[in-house]
C-alpha cells in the first residue's frame, strides 16, 4: 500500500529531524578536530594579544589542536568582535575580549551586534587592576589624603588617561563619582604619555596597571596610593587596596575572557572552558602570567554571563552620569 503524501512529509521531516540533531552533536562529541582560530580584536603587542600568546602553546596542548590568533584591530574592538558574532557557532572561532566589551555599549551610539545575545560566554580567564599613582610631591601620602586635598583645591587636581573612553579615564571618573570631589580630565594618545606626563609632574595621578608603574614606583619616582581590586597585587604587595584605603566600589582594572559566537553547543564551550583551566594550572604558567601583572580567575560561562551584565549596567551609569563621549 502506497503511503499518502502527508505521512511520507511526516516521515522526511522525522529524518531530517535526527539528521540534524546527530550533525549537531558530531563537533560536540569529538570537538576540538582541528585548529581553533581566535579573534583578537586588538592590534599586536597590547595587553590581549600578550596574553593570547602566552595562553597559546598551553592552551593548544590542553585542545590537541593548533591554535590562529588572528588579530583584526579597529574601531575600539567592534571590527574584531562583530567579525567573531557573524563566524559558525561551531567552536572553531573564540573571540578574546576585554573591559572594552562592555564599555562599548555606553559608548557608541549603534553596534552592529548585541554584546550579550550575539555571543556566548565561555571563560574569564584573568583580571588585571589599575593602581592609582601620583607624583610624589604631592601631599597625600593615601587615597582619603587625596580625596580631602580634591576637596580642598576643588578643580586644581587633574587625571591623565589613554585617551576619553579608556579605563584609565573611567577608573577617574567613577573615583571622582564615589569620593564626591572634581578632577580635571587630561587624555593622551595611549597611557604610555599619560605615565610620562605624571613622572615629570605635568599631571596630579593616574590609574594604570601595575607592570606600566612597577618599577617607577619602587624607585621612588611614583607615590601608589591604592589598588584598584578586591585583593592586592602581587607586583606590589604593600600598597593597599581601595577597600582598605576606605574606598569600596572603586574597583576598576582590565579583565580578558573568551567567548563564542551564539549558538555554540554547550559540551563545546565547556571542553574550550576546560582547556582554558587547565592551560593555566601550571606553575610555570602561573609565574608567567604573575610577570604580566594579571591574577589568574579562570571563572566560567554562567560567572562569566553575570559579570558582562553587571558590568555592562555600571559602565552605562558611569558614561551617561559623566557624559563621556567615544572619540
Amino acid at each position: 500500500m502506497r503511503l499518502s503524501l502527508y505521512l511520507k512529509l511526516i516521515i522526511c521531516t522525522a529524518m531530517s529531524l535526527a539528521l540534524s540533531t546527530a550533525h549537531a552533536a558530531e563537533p560536540a562529541a569529538s570537538y576540538p578536530s582541528k585548529a581553533v582560530r581566535i579573534i583578537i580584536p586588538f592590534s599586536p603587542g597590547g595587553g590581549a594579544d600578550n596574553l593570547a600568546r602566552t595562553l597559546q602553546p598551553a592552551l593548544s596542548s590542553a585542545l590537541g589542536q593548533p591554535l590562529i590568533l588572528d588579530n583584526r584591530p579597529g574601531a575600539s574592538s567592534i571590527i574584531g568582535t562583530e567579525l567573531a558574532a557573524r563566524s559558525a557557532p561551531d567552536g572553531y572561532t573564540m573571540l578574546l575580549i576585554t573591559t572594552t566589551h562592555t564599555v562599548n555599549p555606553s559608548l557608541m551610539k549603534k553596534l552592529p551586534y548585541d554584546p550579550l545575545k550575539d555571543f556566548a560566554p565561555v571563560s574569564l580567564a584573568v583580571t588585571q587592576p589599575n593602581v592609582l599613582v601620583v607624583h610624589p610631591s604631592l601631599p597625600a601620602k593615601s587615597l582619603k589624603e587625596l580625596v580631602a586635598l580634591g576637596k580642598a583645591k576643588v578643580g586644581n587636581l587633574t587625571f591623565a588617561s589613554g585617551g576619553s573612553g579608556s579605563q584609565p579615564h573611567l577608573a577617574g571618573e567613577l573615583l571622582q563619582m564615589i569620593a564626591g570631589i572634581e578632577l580635571i580630565h587630561v587624555p593622551y594618545k595611549g597611557s604610555g604619555p599619560g605615565v610620562t606626563a605624571v613622572l615629570g609632574g605635568q599631571v596630579t595621578m593616574m590609574f594604570v596597571g601595575p607592570l606600566a608603574i612597577e618599577a617607577h614606583v619602587k624607585s621612588g619616582k611614583l607615590r601608589a596610593l591604592a589598588v584598584a581590586d578586591k585583593k592586592r597585587s602581587a607586583v606590589l604587595p604593600d600598597v593597599p587596596t581601595v577597600s582598605e584605603a576606605g574606598f569600596r566600589g572603586l574597583e576598576t582594572g582590565t579583565w580578558y575572557g573568551f567567548l563564542a559566537p551564539a549558538g555554540t553547543p554547550q559540551p563545546v564551550i565547556d571542553t574550550f572552558h576546560a582547556a582554558v583551566i587547565k592551560s593555566m594550572s601550571t606553575p610555570d604558567m602561573k609565574t608567567r602570567l604573575l610577570a604580566q601583572g594579571v591574577e589568574i580567575v579562570g571563572a566560567g560561562p554562567r560567572e562569566f554571563d553575570q559579570t558582562l551584565r553587571e558590568e555592562i549596567v555600571k559602565w552605562t551609569k558611569l558614561v551617561k552620569r559623566a557624559g563621556i563621549t567615544a572619540e
